[in-house]
């Protein structure tokens, strides 16, 4: 899928669980569901790091160029060093590590080890880069002049500053889920988890299918490709996705926004 319909179902996903907290007795505070949304729907794009034309890898000038280059050096280097027998020979590494289920846990879990062990500035860090990908993706980037990216920053910076200190706030979330001792902040990889995997189901639907499952082998392929049926699939981009996922997801973010904040 295209970078609008994977930041749009990860925030839909984040607010189906704040949905689900709420049905089930245990309200999410509101800054937890607003932030994890929009974390989610940042981290939605963050397995496309390996290929250079995506808009992870093009959101912060020459870092994410230069951190795009090493990652999908790494995946082609995973990727050749555990292919199966029945796995294709690759050229690069999109598609590979960083579309599977492993990945999206490695990042999660490092985004909580820094947050807690980190500090305040960590999680700005954390909430800054996900405040950016989340209005590059929702606003999509393809759509917008090259020269608005310094204000996208900007806007990211601030947003991340004033969700941190709602977030500060006694009983606004910072302990949300994770309650002992020096474990404040410890949910943020959470929703980056949910993002990630949200996205390798994304790209599972489309024709290419998605190696969600590696290292497990399946078949005589450790990195097989999984997906529905062929004739459910359709191309990334197309009138599917378009018109009938995007508003699915908004829809279904809608309701569920309404439902976790006990609206309805």
């Amino acid at each position: 899928m295209m970078g609008p319909a994977h930041s749009l179902s990860g925030a839909a996903a984040w607010l189906g669980v704040g949905a689900a907290a709420t049905a089930y007795g245990h309200p999410m505070p509101w800054p937890v569901l607003v932030v994890g949304a929009l974390i989610s729907a940042g981290a939605a794009l963050a397995p496309d790091l390996d290929h250079k034309a995506a808009t992870i890898s093009n959101a912060f000038g020459p870092l994410s160029h230069g951190l795009c280059a090493l990652v999908d050096a790494l995946a082609a280097v995973v990727y050749r060093a555990t292919r199966g027998k029945g796995d294709p020979r690759k050229g690069g590494g999109h598609r590979t590590l960083t579309h599977t289920g492993v990945w999206a846990v490695l990042l999660g879990a490092g985004a909580s080890a820094l947050a807690i062990y980190g500090g305040r500035w960590a999680v700005l860090g954390i909430l800054f880069v996900h405040m950016v990908l989340a209005i590059e993706g929702l606003l999509w980037r393809a759509s917008r002049p090259s020269s608005s990216t310094v204000l996208v920053w900007l806007l990211g910076a601030a947003g991340a500053w004033i969700l941190a200190q709602i977030l500060a706030e006694p009983g606004n979330g910072s302990d949300w889920l994770f309650t002992d001792p020096g474990q404040n902040y410890m949910w943020l990889g959470l929703p980056i988890v949910l993002g990630a995997l949200i996205h390798d189901i994304g790209d599972a639907i489309t024709v290419s299918g998605c190696p969600i499952f590696w290292p497990i082998p399946l078949g005589r392929k450790h990195w097989r490709h999984v997906g529905p049926p062929k004739f459910m699939r359709f191309r990334a981009g197309s009138w599917v996705e378009l018109k009938v996922l995007m508003p699915v997801f908004m829809l279904a973010g809608g309701v569920s926004c309404v439902f976790a904040l006990g609206l309805i």
